[in-house]
């Protein structure tokens, strides 16, 4: 049995508890995490809005011990009442939605576009464009990933290589055109037994890992912060990260997928930032929240009516070197559909 299991078993044999006995040991909990909390009253809440590079080791590992006893998720209030409205909804259509079947010798086929920054190092540096001497540009890259129906199977990856195909600045161009002609066709074709691929374990959940991961908002929440412990940012934007990570990898059910949509609105700062955001073709509600230690933003972008994920993507809030402020600098979208055969 491993902790989590354990935690939610102490939940279960836990008799009702009285108010007075959460708010008291709410108080403590935020005590420890912050003791400066103790006269806020009120203002508590954004007492918690902390990195969790400044919290106390022994602090954060209490609450997140308590976690899945008495529940860390909506203590914070959440995301914003229309954010809410749109991931609760695309969750209601999840949960409709038939996941697709792969029979004997078929594979889920996962197609996926992606772009991606990459920053180097400008020829005559310091007088080189961006921030520090470096140079920046963004690549594309489409993939496909087949995955068998036996899991435990071969799987086969398609790459096609990262191209750079857009520049900030001169400069950045040149550096970026003589790495790719220097690295020359960097497309590959890669096979892993159950998805581990370059010599390496899977990165990708397995069907246990996604069948023990609570359906419960709440408690799917409360072990996502548990698992990105000291991870990220801040506790709330690593968690949003996490769902958006798991949701990309194209291979959630849909009623995990129903449960994290539902999850992210547990988040406090999560709102709505783009009504009509495009990826690829493909159009949705971008929900995101900002991270004021990186400037960035973290959105996943879905589908309300489908309650199908279009994809995730990166937005910088904030000028650096010579990206502007509001530049996409990453983006994923994918499809997936079921094919008789592989590469």
């Amino acid at each position: 049995m491993d902790d989590l299991q354990l935690l939610r078993d102490m939940r279960t044999d836990t008799p009702t508890v009285k108010d007075a006995v959460i708010d008291g040991g709410r108080q403590q909990l935020l005590q420890r995490i912050d003791p400066r909390s103790k006269m806020k009253g009120r203002r508590r809440t954004k007492a918690l809005r902390i990195t969790l590079g400044s919290v106390a080791t022994l602090g954060l590992a209490t609450a997140l011990v308590a976690t899945n006893v008495v529940g860390l998720a909506g203590w914070r209030g959440a995301s914003t009442a229309e954010a809410a409205e749109v991931l609760n909804q695309a969750a209601e259509m999840a949960i409709r939605t038939s996941d697709p079947v792969v029979g004997p010798g078929q594979y889920l086929k996962i197609d996926s576009t992606n772009l991606w920054m990459t920053s180097s190092s400008a020829h005559n540096p310091p007088d080189g464009a961006g921030a520090h001497g470096e140079v920046d540009w963004l690549d594309t890259e489409t993939m496909s990933m087949y995955v068998p129906a036996d899991r435990d199977q071969e799987w086969v990856w398609e790459r096609s290589g990262r191209i750079p195909t857009t520049f900030f600045g001169d400069e950045a161009k040149e550096v970026a055109l003589n790495q790719k002609e220097e690295m020359g066709d960097t497309s590959a074709l890669l096979r892993g037994k159950g998805g581990a691929f370059y010599d390496s374990v899977s990165s990708f959940p397995g069907e246990k890992e996604l069948a023990n991961y609570s359906r419960d908002p709440r408690e799917l929440l409360n072990g996502i912060y548990k698992t990105t412990f000291i991870k990220g940012q801040s506790i709330d934007g690593e968690a949003l990260v996490y769902i958006a990570d798991l949701l990309g990898t194209g291979i959630v059910p849909a009623d995990l997928r129903a449960a994290l949509y539902k999850a992210a609105a547990l988040i406090p700062g999560v709102t709505i930032t783009d009504n009509q955001a495009t990826l690829d073709g493909q159009t949705g509600v971008a929900i995101g929240r900002d991270e004021g230690v990186s400037d960035m933003r973290q959105e996943i972008i879905v589908d309300p009516a489908t309650g199908q994920l279009i994809g995730e993507r990166r937005v910088l809030t904030k000028a650096m070197g010579s990206i502007p402020a509001g530049t996409i600098v990453g983006w994923t979208t994918i499809r997936t559909t079921v094919v008789d055969s592989a590469p």
